[in-house]
């Protein structure tokens, strides 16, 4: 899997969860069928959400983007179907083109971020996995804090 393909699939994932969120607030505001639409998307969307800014920071050391880029890119997450034309953007620029670094370029100096993706690019089920794991462990805390905005009974 290389940069480009991870963050394709991961804009794709965020906007296919946009859509579950919204069609759970359809049915719920809409037609009045219950609130376990929004439970249930919202749920999968939050996860997904907190994944694709992990993904999102991956790639954008691997890639060197500058700092607005990767914020950017965070952003395009909060804007309801908007990580699929920030994916196209960044990729018509060339800023996805290119495998992952394994190691530093000859003579180059690096920093945390760089030997901390070195780990995570060497071993990536390990990576993987603690990703995962990170990403259920904020998702469980963000449900004990609940919502983001008061739900009406």
């Amino acid at each position: 899997m290389t940069p480009r393909s991870l963050f394709r699939a991961a804009a794709i994932a965020e906007l296919v969860t946009w859509t579950l969120l919204i069609a759970g607030m359809v049915l719920k505001y809409g037609v009045g069928a219950g609130d376990w639409g929004v439970r249930i998307g919202g749920g999968v969307h939050g996860f997904v959400f907190l994944a694709y800014l992990v993904v999102t920071t991956v790639v954008a050391v691997n890639q060197r983007w500058s700092a607005g880029a990767l914020v950017l890119g965070w952003a395009s997450a909060v804007v309801p179907y908007a990580t699929v034309p920030f994916e196209v953007a960044v990729a018509r620029r060339g800023m996805l083109d290119g495998p992952w670094r394994r190691s530093p370029d000859i003579g180059a100096r690096t920093g945390f971020w760089d030997r901390l993706l070195f780990f995570v690019v060497r071993r990536p089920a390990v990576s993987a996995g603690i990703g995962v794991v990170a990403v259920a462990l904020v998702f469980g805390a963000l449900l004990v804090i609940g919502p983001p905005v008061p739900s009406r009974a």
